[in-house]
């Protein structure tokens, strides 16, 4: 009989928090006692989870006790301040924030990149973010093949990357839009800037704010964040990050460059087989990737694979997937299943 956990989740009811209660049912996680934990304003209001019904309870250090593995997915300053305490009672955390993906001592996992890295972690792994996940998880098994020297990433983000308040101002401003009322904008680019932009009808190429070089915090994200997970620090990577009018899927155009000269259908090869990886490239159907599609699957998809006119060793790719699974609570849950598998829980 497999081991069954107590499991914690905190901030169960947003976006992400809300997939990761999903996924725990659907993929049958071992779970013998479950948890919700919120704060104090959200303590002792009702959640259902499969088919039960539970009070969510005020997140304190000692909610913690007893909990194996506790998914946190509440916003940077309540992992900052809850993830220590729950590892000091025992509990693994898997930070779906971006307040630990850079701390040195903090392991940054895509199970298909660096499974291994998972038995170097201290109570805490950091779960990467959603547009690096799917990009590096296609480019892993290129990477082990042919080698690789240059990522250059243009995204094309869904809002709800940005959680259920940009889900609902895009809606909303849709519906404004149809019936040719005024467009009140509040939340995108970033909810610290001043000043905000719609998102219906419109393209913003800008996700979170500014850093002092010029590009923002999202495109340093996939930046940094990819060379840690693919232990590169050389890797030549660069990125800019996208808002589009879509729900839910992130969809990447990359280009590549690899270490040796090969033909499309080499990468064909390596891509058809990769674990995690559906190659979707027939372009004499018209058949690729699209966010609308890939809404509720679980793999990252890769299509309209080219090889540069110019460089045989450049390559296009079109990298496709669910932001709020495999980009947050399927990898979440994809690393607790791999320490279960490894007996590192």
């Amino acid at each position: 009989m497999a081991k069954e956990l107590t499991v914690a989740i905190v901030g169960a009811t947003g976006a992400v928090g809300t997939k990761m209660k999903e996924q725990l049912l659907k993929r049958n996680f071992p779970i013998k006692h479950i948890k919700f934990l919120a704060s104090a304003r959200s303590a002792g209001t009702e959640i259902e989870f499969g088919g039960n019904i539970y009070q969510i309870e005020e997140a304190t250090p000692e909610a913690f006790e007893g909990v194996d593995v506790a998914l946190f997915s509440a916003g940077g300053s309540v992992s900052a301040k809850l993830a220590p305490e729950a590892a000091k009672r025992g509990a693994v955390v898997i930070d779906n924030t971006s307040h630990f993906r850079m701390h040195p001592d903090v392991p940054l996992v895509v199970p298909e990149v660096n499974r291994e890295d998972l038995a170097k972690h201290n109570g805490i792994i950091a779960n990467p973010n959603c547009s690096t996940i799917q990009m590096v998880a296609a480019l892993q098994p290129i990477r082990e093949q042919f080698g690789l020297t240059k990522v250059i990433v243009s995204t094309y983000q869904a809002v709800s990357g940005s959680g259920v308040s940009a889900i609902e101002e895009l809606r909303t401003q849709s519906a404004e839009w149809d019936a040719g009322k005024n467009i009140e904008a509040k939340i995108l680019p970033a909810k610290s800037d001043k000043k905000h932009y719609p998102i219906a009808r419109n393209v913003i190429p800008q996700i979170d704010v500014f850093t002092d070089n010029g590009f923002t915090y999202e495109e340093m994200k996939m930046i940094n964040e990819t060379k840690k997970i693919m232990h590169m620090p050389d890797l030549a990577v660069a990125a800019t990050c996208v808002r589009v009018p879509v729900v839910s899927g992130h969809s990447e155009s990359v280009y590549i460059e690899v270490e040796k000269e090969i033909g499309v259908q080499e990468m064909f090869d390596v891509l058809r087989n990769a674990p995690g990886i559906v190659l979707q490239d027939d372009i004499s159907a018209q058949d690729y990737p699209m966010p609308l599609f890939v809404e509720g699957e679980d793999p990252v998809y890769v299509g309209r694979i080219r090889q540069d006119l110019s460089n045989k060793k450049g390559f296009h790719l079109w990298i496709v997937s669910d932001n709020l699974l495999k980009g947050a609570a399927l990898n979440s849950i994809q690393i607790a299943e791999s320490m279960l598998e490894d007996n590192l829980l």
